[in-house]
């Protein structure tokens, strides 16, 4: 699915609650692309790892950390 599923999943994630409280549970990337599959999405860490690294930390830390200064444990490299 690649770059085009990461992005749907990313979005989907900042809507719904139950799939964002998933995601603030893990820790590190290989966690988030289980849940994705998990949900119906098919990406590799390797996609989801160059999506984040595009995107601003403020908007990463929306979906994992709401209200809450940037994320500890998933980092852009």
């Amino acid at each position: 699915m690649s770059q085009a599923g990461v992005t749907e999943f990313l979005a989907d994630a900042r809507k719904d609650q139950e799939l964002k409280q998933k995601l603030k549970a893990a820790t590190d990337t290989q966690d988030w692309v289980q849940i994705a599959q998990d949900s119906g999405y098919n990406f590799t860490a390797e996609e989801l790892q160059t999506k984040l690294n595009s995107l601003p930390e403020e908007e990463v830390a929306e979906i994992v950390n709401p209200g809450v200064a940037p994320r500890q444990h998933i980092e852009p490299q």
